[in-house]
This record gives C-alpha cells, structure tokens and sequence, in this order.
C-alpha cells in the first residue's frame, strides 16, 4: 500500500521506516528541509538501536522516501498517518495546532479517497475536530458532492514504541488499537498491518484516542506507587527490591515498571499524565489519584537531592560526578530526564558538576549548563567528592569499581536506579546508598 506519514519526528521516523520494512511503499514528510536532507542521505537524526539500518536499507530498494512536500504525499498515498508533535500548554492541554494545520493541508490536496490517522497523541474527540476541518477544506470537486463524507475516513491509531525498543516494539506488537468508523477503515488498517499478524483491539475513535492516555497514565502510576513504597521503606528500615519482587510475583500485579528509582521522564509520560488530567477536568470528573502520581514523581526527585545533600553534608563547591543523562537508557533524550532537576538542584546549592553518558551529551548540552562533560565513567569519576548514577546504561553494569574509588576523591556513590544493589561496593571501601533501600536523610 502506499502510505504518508506527516511529521518525521520520533514516532513517525520509526513508524516509516517499520512501515516500509514490512512491505509498503511509504513517504515520509517533515518541514524541516535540513533533516530532510540527512534522512535522504541515510541519516538519522535520534539513536534509537536498529533504526538507520532499516532506513538505509529501504532507501536503497525504494520503499522508503522523505519529501518537505505534503502535497505530494497526499496525492500518491491511500492512508496517511499524522504523526506531527503536541507538546503540553502550560494549562497541560495538548496544543493539536500542527495536527489542525496538517488536516487542513492534507484536505486541500486530496484527489480521491483517504484514509487520514491520528498517530500523534491526541486527546479524546480529536479525531471529530480533524474530520470537521478536512470536511471545511476540501477541494471544491468535493463539495457538491452529498457523499463528501465518503471520500476520506478519519481513524486513530495510537502508538505504544518504547524509547530503546522501538523497532522491535513496533515489529512485535503486543496489540495494535485501531479506532475506526466505517468496515472500509477497518479492512485497510488490516492490509496495513497484516504482515506482523498482530492481535488488533477494534473500537470507535474516542476510545482508541482513551486507550493511549490511559495506558501511560496507569504506567506513571504504577511508577509513582512503587516510589512511594520506597519512600516507606528507607523510613522503616525495609528493602524496596525485595517488596517489589514479592509483589511483582502476583500475576495479578507483574513485576514490569516496579523499579524504584528517581523517578519517570520522557516525552510521553508526563505530557499524557498532564493531558489526562486536563481531559477528566473538561468531562466533569476530578482525577485526584493522577494529580497525586505527578506530585509523587516531583519529590521523588526532591528526596533524592536531599539524601545527597545529608550525605555529603556541605554541598557547596563539592565536585559530583554525574553517570547518565538521558531519561532512560538506549536513547538520548532529554525531554523531561529527572537529571535535569536533580543537577540543577545540586548547583543551586553550588556544587560542581562533572557527566558522562553514552549518547546524550549533545542534546544535554543545549539544557544543561555550566557542567563539565566527561570522556568516559571514569573520567566522570575523577577528583569527585561523590558519584550519582541517574541513568541505567549497560555500560554501567560492567565498570571497575576499584578504578573508580582509587579515581574519587571521597568512596561514596549515590544509586538513583538500585543498579548496584548487588556488588558489595562497601567491600570495596565505598560508601553506598541506593533508593528504598533502608536508609533515611540524616541516619
């Protein structure tokens, strides 16, 4: 099938590129002519594993190409995902301008039958709004047309990609949502993904447009609880790890997104916790428990600030280093990444800060000032009064504990993700503190 995908970010990056992968001939389309350019010479502009080699892969059997031209996209194509980006108004609601001007473009260029799905994040009754402005904007061949509805269908098809995953997320669906309203919407979105042979949860817009907002809420929830337990156990002496390996064998409970640490980032997240709220209000109802997850994440970052500060006792001009930056690892975004606050909290209290990760130290620059960027984990270490890991990197699993005391100026690492839980570093001569772990400010 020949298929658009508007907006060349994260998500429709990975969804062309896997589209084409799995057969189809897909166009992919941004306003951004320089990564345009890159994109057509094989470039990725985000590390995301396996992905620039799908892309150069299917730029070179033709499957795949990239255009700054909606025009034509929407002429050679049948489906044509939007997939542009709704960042958060301060208000929390998803600002849907670049959906709006998408909808409106692509309408004034149809020349026949389209389905148009919502793959951007979009509030509940979004897919209306973008049905009433194509239906407004239609060529004028349209519009004597009684059946005009019959010439584009409207549908959402949210995305469930995880940051690290996500080619394999996408190519081994755990289920593929598709919100439609006619039997021709539906059977086009089968031929779509029929090549993964996905299970295919079927159901009208509003509800597909729900799923998205409460899937990833219940996840921040989930995260937000377990943070909350830790915060119990460091208060009674109790381990967080082993709580969350006796709940997480409940089949009822699972033990997936149970890992205590400094709390959750991203781009996805926070802006759809915020959303849901702001959708609930517009309803009626007043989701307190979801008000109560995002002041959860906030002081879970604050606690950990706090333990450091107890610790080292004098902050000022103290040298901490700093071990990943990015949200989470296998990714090098920084949207929303708890190193954000948690640094600049420290310099507030005007310690100086030395960092290292793996791939996010260009994109941590343009947000983070004043901080020294490291080579390596070690050069990160060296002349430290303490280390403070934030990101779980595999790359942190393996390192020379030995090299790295020998290297700090004071033995002590702080664990923001539990990562070490397990290598005796007190045997080592460090000084350890995990989250949840039994150990409270001030003890």
């Amino acid at each position: 099938m020949n298929i658009a995908i508007v907006g060349s970010g994260y998500v429709g990056l990975v969804t062309g590129v896997c589209l084409s992968q799995i057969g189809h001939k897909v166009t992919c389309v941004d306003v951004d002519q320089e990564k345009i350019k890159k994109l057509r010479l094989g470039k990725v502009p985000i590390f995301e594993p396996g992905l620039e080699e799908l892309l150069k892969k299917n730029l070179k059997n033709k499957r795949l190409s990239f255009t700054t031209s909606i025009r034509e996209a929407t002429r050679k194509s049948t489906a044509i995902f939007i997939a542009v980006g709704t960042p958060s108004k301060k208000n929390g609601d998803a600002d849907l301008t670049y959906v709006e001007n998408v909808a409106r473009q692509i309408a004034v260029n149809m020349d026949g039958y389209k389905l148009i799905i919502e793959k951007s994040t979009v509030p509940a009754e979004t897919g209306k709004r973008v049905a009433r402005t194509i239906k407004m904007n239609l060529p004028k061949k349209f519009e004597k047309n009684k059946k005009s509805e019959l010439d584009f269908d409207v549908a959402s098809n949210p995305e469930f990609l995880r940051e690290g995953s996500a080619v394999h997320d996408f190519m081994n669906p755990d289920r593929v949502v598709i919100g439609v309203e006619s039997k021709k919407a539906e059977k086009l979105f089968r031929e779509i993904y029929k090549p993964l042979n996905p299970h295919m949860v079927v159901t009208n817009i509003n509800s597909a447009e729900l799923i998205k907002h409460a899937s990833n809420s219940f996840l921040a929830t989930k995260i937000s609880f377990i943070n909350s337990i830790s915060q119990i156990c460091d208060k009674l002496g109790a381990d967080i790890l082993k709580v969350a390996e006796g709940m997480g064998f409940d089949k009822r409970i699972g033990r997936a997104f149970l890992n205590a640490g400094v709390g959750y980032g991203g781009s996805c997240f926070p802006k759809d916790v915020d959303a849901f709220v702001r959708i609930s209000e517009k309803s009626g109802y007043d989701f307190r428990l979801l008000d109560e997850v995002r002041k959860i994440n906030e002081e879970q970052k604050a606690s950990f600030v706090r333990l450091i500060e107890d610790k080292l006792w004098i902050v000022k001009n103290k040298v901490i280093g700093v071990l990943g930056l990015a949200f989470k690892p296998d990714t090098d975004d920084m949207r929303s990444a708890p190193s954000i606050d948690i640094i600049n909290a420290l310099q507030q209290e005007g310690a100086k800060i030395k960092a290292y990760d793996p791939v996010a130290v260009p994109n941590a620059k343009k947000i983070l000032k004043k901080v020294t960027y490291c080579k390596d984990p070690y050069d990160a270490a060296k002349g430290c009064d303490c280390l403070v890991l934030l990101t779980e990197w595999d790359e942190f699993k393996k390192l020379n504990f030995k090299k790295i005391g020998s290297a700090m100026k004071q033995p002590i690492l702080f664990d923001g993700r539990n990562l070490y839980h397990d290598k005796n570093l007190g045997d080592l001569g460090f000084e350890y503190y995990g989250v949840g772990r039994g150990v409270k400010a001030g003890s």
